[in-house]
């Protein structure tokens, strides 16, 4: 296995670096309760320095960000200063109501849950600077009029996550991207940020994953050493300036639904620490609350994020995602053992990745690769070819 793992990186350098032909980049990192070891590291970080990939670069890892961020909630649930089952509107200063059923509150455990009744709405979760929460969930594109909060009806929405961060800043008065690196990324050691924000280092921006589209076209990151100009979407013909930001108006700015820049290293990281239970980071309660079954597929009460109910959600709970567990409908057997798994994935700009650990061996794998098309085959399941790949290649000896 490693001397195919050796033949797979020579043969990424003799490729030429051109957008066309260069290998997409692609790392995974193996773990367990107590080690941590890359697998796999092949392909262009940028394609225009030639730079190769490794597993200390930071990449956009999209909706991993959502139990990321869930874990900055809970983090808050310990200290006192969130309920799970509490009606969010107590938190911000304003009632947030789906207006076809007014009177079901919903929770951060509804949202964390993909269980409240909001959509995405053809990008709607993207709210530039320059306007508010608020202003976003009056829009009525923005909720579902037939399922409503609390039903039991899964519908996987990022819209749910600016709702949450919004929370976080509201209860604590920093903002988004500040209040996750005190809260997390700090205390585990990560060198990691959200959009670019607090907590990265210069050698991060550096070292950061470009992302290319399958064409080839860069999608996201072509940083070239230096922070983003503006590391948040700003309404147009508006300055990009914080200074006035009041925390709670706007929790999408830093995109707490997929906004994380994070090496595969620091993720197996993360990984580690929710294998071992999140023994000195969250309590047990806390933790327990985490990975509880809030929702379970039945074949007809939940749709993805694309509107299908294709078996890739068929348990989920506190923004972790169980994989593997069988049942009807079910097609999320990434690994092909039949073995539960925790974790979350990503899909974004050309980009899957996950974060997966088995909760009986401890042992996991966080992994991504780059310029998949957004017509991209599936595989044996619900996950795409090029994920099942990555995953074969990792090899299956760590996760038995």
């Amino acid at each position: 296995m490693r001397f195919a793992f050796l033949c797979c990186a020579l043969a990424s350098l003799l490729l030429p670096a051109g957008p066309a032909s260069a290998r997409p980049a692609s790392v995974a990192v193996a773990f367990d309760r107590q080690t941590v070891r890359p697998v796999l590291a092949e392909g262009l970080a940028d394609r225009a320095t030639g730079r190769e990939v490794t597993a200390a670069d930071p990449v956009r890892i999209a909706s991993i960000s959502k139990l990321v961020t869930a874990l900055g909630v809970m983090r808050l649930v310990d200290q006192g200063q969130l309920d799970l089952d509490r009606d969010v509107s107590a938190y911000l200063d304003f009632p947030v109501r789906n207006p076809a059923f007014p009177d079901r509150p919903i929770t951060l455990r509804l949202l964390l849950s993909h269980q409240s009744s909001l959509l995405d709405g053809e990008d709607l979760y993207i709210i530039p600077l320059g306007m508010t929460l608020q202003q976003r969930l009056a829009d009525p594109r923005v909720w579902d009029r037939d399922h409503a909060p609390g039903s039991g009806w899964f519908h996987y929405a990022n819209l749910n996550f600016p709702v949450v961060a919004s929370v976080m800043e509201r209860v604590t008065g920093e903002r988004f991207d500040v209040l996750m690196s005190r809260l997390v990324l700090q205390p585990l050691g990560l060198d990691a940020c959200f959009n670019w924000g607090a907590g990265c280092s210069a050698g991060a921006f550096r070292r950061a994953v470009v992302l290319y589209r399958d064409g080839g076209e860069v999608a996201r990151d072509d940083l070239k050493g230096n922070p983003p100009a503006c590391p948040v979407v700003v309404q147009e013909g508006r300055a990009c300036d914080l200074s006035t930001y009041r925390p709670g108006d706007n929790g999408a700015l830093f995109s707490p639904q997929g906004g994380l820049r994070i090496a595969m290293l620091d993720l197996a990281r993360i990984g580690q620490m929710l294998a071992r239970g999140g023994k000195g980071f969250l309590s047990p309660r806390a933790f327990a609350q985490l990975g509880r079954m809030e929702w379970r597929f039945d074949g007809q009460n939940g749709l993805g994020e694309d509107g299908t109910a294709s078996g890739f959600f068929c348990a989920y709970g506190l923004a972790l995602h169980r994989i593997g567990a069988g049942g009807g409908g079910c097609h999320d057997d990434l690994f092909t053992d039949g073995r539960l798994r925790l974790g979350h994935a990503g899909d974004a700009y050309g980009l899957k990745s996950g974060l997966w650990f088995d909760p009986v061996s401890g042992r996991g794998l966080a992994y991504f690769t780059t310029a998949v098309a957004p017509d991209a085959p599936r595989g044996r399941s619900a996950f795409t070819a090029a994920e099942e790949a990555i995953v074969e290649r990792a090899g299956s000896a760590p996760f038995r």
